[in-house]
């Protein structure tokens, strides 16, 4: 059954790629322009169905979605990529339907614009409450941001960018706290030592390889030295959080992180079954499980999977959210997590 839905998840993206890949070839190759001697404007118009019609229903196919918002979005963008594919002699009897996509991503970005100046409107006040507040800075600051300004996927992508941009350059003075509701991810684990090679090995990547593209490209060399800047900046950022964010333990809930790739709230009260079976934590992990385990150089298992009653949203990198029905987790010291399992849990 997973394998059917799998080839079928396959079918519908490579009906979209061949929908699009046919269009680019048809406009952009000598094979093309044969086809389109004669009835150019039919042609034109058969493009336009594929771009603002098919392409989307396939998109959603391949994803899985159904969003009346999200096609109209799509039809839009399709009636975008026309006005660029499509040579405007062949597009010109339906010119003026091509600006109704345009006034939509215009209106978008617009839309866009205002949520990014109401963001920085309320930073004052965003700050204020993340200082006042006594969860980690990682939660804190993003319950802030969702308490003031709408929430929207841009928002949360420029906010954990703003998260990665603190942590990799204003906590080094912060020191670790380790408190009695407190328990660490990492410390029983080589994670830092593992991240801290991967940030050489860019370090060296980028001081052999630019220099080498140098030569060959200038503007290719530069987008890669921005990118591994970034990349740097991201474990840095990384292993900051992992040390200052160890899982806080709280009456009513505890909170989760590893790094910035990913993060939950989970209520005492939302945990169904709890397993600690050494058979099953080794198993293979489902699509529906998050694991909360630090990387190491030999191969890691969580030592407790927590099943929960209903599927919960998890923040990940770059703000992205996703729902899990599992959390496997590799506690330093699972007893500590136990023992508040026990007390704060009602069954």
């Amino acid at each position: 059954m997973k394998s059917l839905t799998q080839n079928k998840q396959q079918l519908w993206l490579g009906l979209l790629l061949l929908v699009l890949g046919s269009n680019l070839m048809l406009y952009r190759t000598d094979f093309g322009a044969e086809i389109l001697v004669s009835g150019a404007s039919n042609v034109a118009l058969g493009s336009l169905l594929d771009l603002v019609i098919v392409a989307p229903i396939l998109f959603l196919a391949w994803k899985k979605k159904k969003s009346i918002k999200l096609f109209l979005l799509l039809s839009a963008s399709g009636l975008v990529l026309a006005r660029v594919l499509i040579p405007i002699e062949y597009l010109e009897p339906f010119v003026a339907i091509t600006w109704v996509g345009i006034a939509v991503e215009v209106g978008i970005l617009a839309l866009e614009l205002l949520l990014l100046v109401t963001l920085f409107r309320y930073m004052p006040k965003i700050i204020k409450e993340t200082k006042a507040s006594s969860l980690p800075i990682i939660f804190s600051f993003s319950n802030a941001v969702d308490r003031f300004v709408q929430k929207h996927q841009l928002i949360h992508i420029i906010c954990a960018e703003m998260l990665m941009f603190y942590y990799a350059v204003a906590s080094w003075r912060k020191k670790p706290v380790l408190q009695a509701n407190t328990v660490t991810l990492h410390k029983n684990s080589s994670y830092i030592a593992f991240q801290v090679m991967l940030i050489h090995a860019v370090v060296i990547e980028t001081l052999g390889i630019h220099w080498f593209i140098h030569e060959k490209s200038l503007i290719l060399s530069i987008i890669l030295l921005i990118l591994n800047i970034y990349t740097v900046l991201f474990l840095l950022a990384d292993i900051q959080v992992v040390r200052l964010n160890p899982v806080l333990l709280c009456e009513d809930k505890f909170y989760l992180s590893l790094g910035l790739m990913k993060r939950m709230e989970i209520e005492w009260d939302e945990i169904e079954e709890v397993y600690t079976e050494a058979e099953m934590l080794k198993q293979k992990q489902t699509k529906d499980t998050i694991d909360f385990v630090a990387k190491d150089f030999d191969e890691v298992h969580p030592n407790v999977i927590l099943k929960l009653k209903n599927p919960k949203e998890a923040t990940l990198a770059f703000g992205m959210k996703k729902t899990y029905s599992k959390v496997a987790i590799k506690f330093d010291d699972l007893q500590k997590f136990n023992e508040a399992l026990s007390k704060y849990r009602h069954e």
